[in-house]
């Protein structure tokens, strides 16, 4: 597919200028899954970084041994003439509050999600420019592929633009970063954040775990084995996300064989019917108004009683136990794989 067959413009390292961002300081708060990334490839990519860090962070360390320079949040946004905000967005707001009055016209405030600025737990001052460069892709990969002389594609957006420059200078982080190498395609921070939320509600880590989990009751409720249950609703899953990810649905139903191919397309919408969609459409409208991120706001204020109640309940279910028996019997089970480090440093 041609870039002008994409309904929204898609950038690549031809299109972008690295003057814009070649002589200033970029600060990137927080060095966690996207944080590490963004800086070490600025960084290899000839920019001045500094990352920002509070003084009891335990990634001080790496960010020092990965040969960055360390401030405070504060003192980094104070010298910087970008700040990308790569916190967690639960303390977003927190951070901004701190740093704001550091934030001289002209600078740029950057973000990888645009939850806070799109719901308004930002509302950030005039007089300077506030974009997003958000790599479609978990940190190690953004950084994985930086090193290997790819890149992963990225969206780029402007939520206001003092400078005239906002989206060139954008552009330039994200060629920095590597996304240019695969393009960066041109979106907004509405669009960004509610298509976001929706396919982590309605698909990803919503949509999929409710499918597996009630696919193993079933098969377990029925008298079938938890071990037969678990491979075939969850261990044979990877397979064909794999295949789905390497070429889209019809590669999936390409490989798989005529028999499940048959039964998926003749009994797929019976489980997942218009019911679902009608569900999927409620799902989208709490985004899109504003509703779950009202609820997710005043769950954080309330120190989590329900997120910590459905967490430790998710973590409880059966067919987790069944799992940690099974993955013991693959190779790869005893080692910690670059996806849990990330996981665990972003919950730190």
């Amino acid at each position: 597919m041609s870039d002008d067959e994409f309904t929204q413009p898609v950038y690549h390292e031809e299109d972008t200028n690295p003057d814009y961002i070649a002589d200033k300081t970029v600060a990137v708060l927080g060095y966690g899954s996207q944080g590490h990334a963004h800086a070490q490839n600025l960084h290899e990519s000839g920019v001045d970084v500094v990352v920002g860090l509070r003084e009891d962070s335990a990634s001080r360390a790496a960010a020092k041994e990965d040969g960055l320079r360390v401030a405070t949040p504060v003192e980094a946004a104070a010298e910087a003439d970008v700040v990308s905000v790569l916190v967690p967005d639960t303390v977003q707001p927190a951070v901004y509050a701190a740093i704001e009055d550091e934030l001289e016209a002209g600078n740029t405030l950057q973000f990888a999600h645009g939850f806070n600025i799109h719901y308004g737990q930002i509302e950030p001052k005039d007089g300077i420019d506030v974009t997003m460069v958000a790599p479609k892709s978990p940190g190690h990969i953004v950084r994985r592929t930086y090193e290997s002389g790819e890149g992963t594609p990225g969206l780029v957006a402007v939520y206001q633009d003092e400078t005239g420059e906002a989206k060139e200078e954008a552009l330039a982080y994200a060629s920095a970063i590597g996304c240019a190498r695969a393009g960066v395609i041109q979106t907004s921070f509405k669009e960004e954040t509610e298509t976001d939320l929706f396919g982590e509600q309605a698909v990803l880590c919503g949509g999929v775990t409710s499918l597996v989990k009630q696919g193993y009751e079933v098969l377990v409720d029925a008298g079938y084995s938890p071990e037969m249950a678990y491979f075939e609703v969850l261990n044979e899953l990877k397979l064909i996300v794999d295949l789905m990810y390497e070429g889209g649905l019809g590669e999936m139903w390409d490989s798989v064989s005529d028999t499940a191919e048959f039964g998926g397309l003749t009994r797929g919408d019976v489980v997942v019917d218009e019911g679902a969609r009608e569900n999927m459409e409620e799902v989208l409208e709490q985004v899109q108004n504003g509703e779950f991120a009202q609820e997710w706001i005043t769950e954080n204020q309330a120190n989590r009683p329900r997120f910590n109640q459905l967490h430790e309940r998710e973590r409880n279910h059966e067919i987790e136990e069944v799992g940690e028996r099974l993955r013991e019997l693959f190779e790869w089970a005893e080692e910690e794989t670059e996806d849990e480090q990330e996981r665990a440093e972003v919950r730190q």
